[in-house]
């Protein structure tokens, strides 16, 4: 489903200097029709009180929808993320957390992604809608 010829370690390069790259997130798979990535559960990623930041879920979420529907977008054109919501599930306090992007509607103008994000024994952490905007780049 993806229309661009992108590997992990290309995504993972793009990403030194960012937020993506600041929170420890690494891109360790793209599928047939998801892309999939880790984040580490430590002091980067902590709230006050030693539990996984609920906006650091949200940030895994964009980055991984975000990521998963530029590659889908025709050539020519890129994505912006236009709403996103979050459920929070479970907490998280050490360890690692991994996301998965899947497509719900990839169309000309828009596009809605749903991000899975679990616990190192597959447990839900957070469920992820993400609405993205097709735009012509320059």
């Amino acid at each position: 489903m993806f229309r661009k010829t992108t590997t992990v370690d290309q995504l993972n390069a793009m990403s030194a200097g960012t937020a993506i790259a600041t929170l420890g997130i690494v891109f360790t798979e793209i599928g047939e029709d998801l892309l999939r990535a880790t984040m580490p559960v430590d002091a980067r990623t902590h709230q006050p009180y030693g539990l996984l930041h609920g906006g650091a879920s949200a940030l895994l979420a964009e980055t991984l929808g975000s990521s998963a529907g530029g590659l889908a977008a025709p050539e020519g054109f890129g994505v912006v993320g236009i709403e996103i919501n979050a459920n929070h599930l479970r907490a998280v306090r050490s360890g690692s957390v991994t996301g998965t992007a899947r497509p719900l509607h990839v169309g000309r103008t828009t596009q809605v992604w749903d991000i899975r994000i679990d616990d190192a024994d597959g447990r839900p952490v957070c469920v992820s809608r993400l609405t993205l905007a097709v735009i012509p780049t320059p």
